[in-house]
């Protein structure tokens, strides 16, 4: 596989790609992470995926084909995106409206070179059990999930004893959907 570029500083997804044994570099470009309100949940995602990958790309030298990934992840609980926390409070009160509720993890994947760009998005629904005031508080305080979007990471402990069922992909909810980024990166 030719070796791709991650515009992504997440760990999540650095590990992901190792695991699938994806050659990459990281490259990363800050961008504004604000969207047009019109936009479906899964092209709000898609559309902030698309910012960090055309931001990445502007800083390439003409003539490098290297395929660009870059993923956005949102959490939708109702109607509602639900960002990364802003403080302690605002884990805390994030966790408390996902406890007991299903939610949707999305995923907006933008891959592209000089040549074409492919776009995707992948959903997967999360139920949490009822979760305590004393184990919110628990994860926020060990855990510090500030820079989650939802206020939780599924493979910590709070996913180990808070989430009841996942319906689609877990690792769309660590941040990438690897399998279909994997076979959509053979077309690059």
């Amino acid at each position: 596989m030719k070796k791709i570029i991650l515009a992504s500083q997440s760990p999540r997804r650095k590990q992901l790609l190792e695991w699938a044994e994806v050659p990459f570099d990281i490259l990363v470009k800050e961008t504004e992470e604000s969207y047009p309100s019109n936009l479906s949940m899964e092209d709000t995602a898609i559309y902030i995926a698309r910012n960090k990958a055309i931001a990445v790309r502007a800083t390439l030298s003409d003539g490098n084909d290297q395929p660009i990934l870059a993923a956005d992840t949102i959490v939708v609980l109702g109607k509602e995106i639900i960002g990364k926390p802003k403080d302690r409070q605002d884990a805390i009160d994030i966790l408390s409206r996902l406890s007991g509720n299903e939610h949707k993890v999305i995923t907006g994947v933008v891959i592209m070179n000089d040549d074409k760009e492919l776009a995707f998005a992948d959903s997967t629904t999360v139920m949490f059990h009822e979760l305590s005031k004393e184990q919110i508080e628990f994860y926020v305080d060990k855990y510090q999930p500030y820079d989650k979007a939802g206020a939780y990471a599924i493979q910590e402990w709070i996913g180990v004893i808070g989430i009841r069922s996942v319906e689609g992909d877990f690792y769309n909810v660590m941040g990438l959907p690897v399998s279909r980024v994997v076979r959509a990166l053979s077309m690059f």
